[in-house]
């Protein structure tokens, strides 16, 4: 009778047990560990960072509209000056002046004895370097030019309207990221929630099992049970201490994933309940948020958008360029007088063949076109069907928590029935043992439908682009809380 008692007391023996190991760690709402994740996660900060350089790479593209200034400067050394060489004309001056001053004595209109003397007048002219120079071949200038673009065939505005959806896409891809790490994180932290549940109720089966042993053990020594009997709690034993090693190990797994996605190094504890809707909106609601707020769709669209600029952008090198250009000289040295100190003028590019390399990156860009627009039905359809799957798997998760519930109490009053009739020697411990399993394992069930549940809706959530409202679904009024005991 003494050993009854205490088979019938043992589950209330491990509940204090059962409460410490649930203490265990730093507690932690599901709220809080939203609020922690959306801040520290390293994911979502590097999608801040590409947002951001999307947004740099969207203000470059207006520069291209504006007008390129630039500063030059150079220094030359050349082999020689540049000029006019007029030193080949010395011998037929030269002649020509003896003929004209012998012509002029000759006619009396000089006298000769005059001839030395305009000679020597002449001969420093002769004998000078008749070089013209224009340009020493030592100069150096320090200037400035300036070129705006007029018209460059449509292909600033197709860069600009590109780096827009860039930076919407760098956005969209944010969102992407938050809403899946919302998703991730409910299915890691109610994860963890679960396998620490699982572990107290597999210390709780090895408790009850070692203490069932030890009466096995005692019951045999006096003859009352026989050795078979015994063997097969000492198998239940070992399956049963088997059964908590793999649980404490699926807990440590599950942590460190929970501080992988909230970033951050802790031993948390969850807190916050897991919850099943009596009621939720229907299908239809969700394929239609989905349609307009998935932002994977929204991706596939601004990707076909892209194309189209891509198009754009390649009809541009069909069309003429036109820039305005203008240039001055600052500052120069030993530059030559003759040349301008500025210039403004107007610069027309037209290419007329090139190997018909823009026919076919043009027609190349309109096949990119057709393969996206593609994708985006395949992309709507696939997101409409994941959307229903999401949802039936849900209600189907729903839908069982009603039999497994039958279940437990069916489970819980079979095992009222095993103890008293162990207690009045009408049933043996190896039922009593099965019974109790039986029950342990019906509420693990019922509490896996629940995480099944709602990790389900936060995927139905995260496919039609509203994870944010998990804790509002969390919060509502007819959402049951359902725990190991309850």
């Amino acid at each position: 009778m003494k050993i009854a008692v205490k088979i019938a007391f043992m589950a209330a023996a491990t509940i204090p047990a059962a409460a410490s190991a649930q203490e265990a760690g730093r507690m932690l709402s599901l709220d809080e560990a939203v609020a922690v994740t959306l801040t520290e996660n390293p994911a979502l900060k590097a999608a801040a960072y590409e947002e951001r350089a999307a947004q740099q790479q969207r203000r470059a593209a207006i520069g291209l509209r504006m007008p390129q200034i630039n500063v030059t400067g150079a220094y030359a050394y050349m082999a020689k000056d540049i000029g006019f060489d007029f030193n080949d004309l010395k011998g037929p001056v030269k002649e020509g002046v003896a003929g004209g001053l012998t012509a002029l004595v000759q006619n009396g209109l000089i006298p000769a004895d005059k001839i030395p003397t305009l000679q020597g007048l002449l001969n420093p002219m002769m004998d000078a370097d008749w070089f013209l120079k224009v340009q020493d071949q030592s100069l150096g200038f320090v200037g400035g030019e300036v070129t705006v673009p007029i018209w460059m065939g449509g292909k600033i505005n197709a860069a600009n309207r590109a780096a827009r959806i860039n930076e919407q896409t760098a956005r969209s891809q944010g969102i992407q990221q938050r809403n899946a790490l919302v998703s991730e994180l409910v299915e890691r932290y109610y994860g963890l929630a679960l396998a620490r549940q699982v572990v107290v109720v597999r210390q709780q089966v090895v408790d009850g099992v070692r203490k069932h042993l030890e009466d096995a053990a005692a019951l045999e020594a006096q003859g009352m049970i026989s050795r078979s009997e015994k063997l097969y709690v000492e198998f239940k034993m070992s399956e049963a201490e088997r059964d908590l090693q793999n649980a404490q190990s699926q807990v440590e797994t599950i942590a460190a994933a929970l501080n992988s996605t909230i970033g951050q190094t802790d031993d948390y504890q969850p807190v916050t309940a897991m919850f099943i809707l009596e009621r939720i909106e229907p299908l239809d609601h969700f394929r239609t948020l989905a349609a307009e707020r998935n932002p994977l769709l929204d991706q596939v669209d601004q990707k076909r958008r892209l194309a189209y600029e891509g198009v754009r952008a390649q009809r541009s090198s069909f069309l003429p360029q036109v820039v305005a250009m203008g240039g001055m000289s600052f500052y120069d040295y030993q530059v030559s007088k003759v040349l301008p100190r500025w210039a403004v003028g107007v610069g027309v590019n037209f290419k007329l063949f090139d190997g018909l390399n823009r026919e076919y990156k043009y027609s190349a860009a309109k096949q990119t076109v057709r393969r996206v627009e593609a994708l985006q039905d395949k992309a709507g359809n696939d997101i409409s069907v994941l959307v229903e799957k999401l949802y039936n798997q849900m209600e189907n998760y729903r839908t069982q928590m009603a039999s497994i519930e039958a279940s437990l109490a069916f489970a819980e009053e079979y095992l009222k029935t095993k103890n008293a009739a162990f207690l009045e020697g009408m049933s043996s411990s190896t039922d009593l043992i099965d019974a109790e399993l039986n029950l342990a394992k019906v509420k693990t069930e019922r509490i896996e439908a629940a995480y099944r549940y709602d990790v389900s809706l936060a995927q139905l959530l995260e496919a039609a682009g509203i994870s944010d409202e998990f804790t509002a679904y969390m919060r509502r009024q007819d959402a049951r809380r359902i725990t190991f005991e309850k």
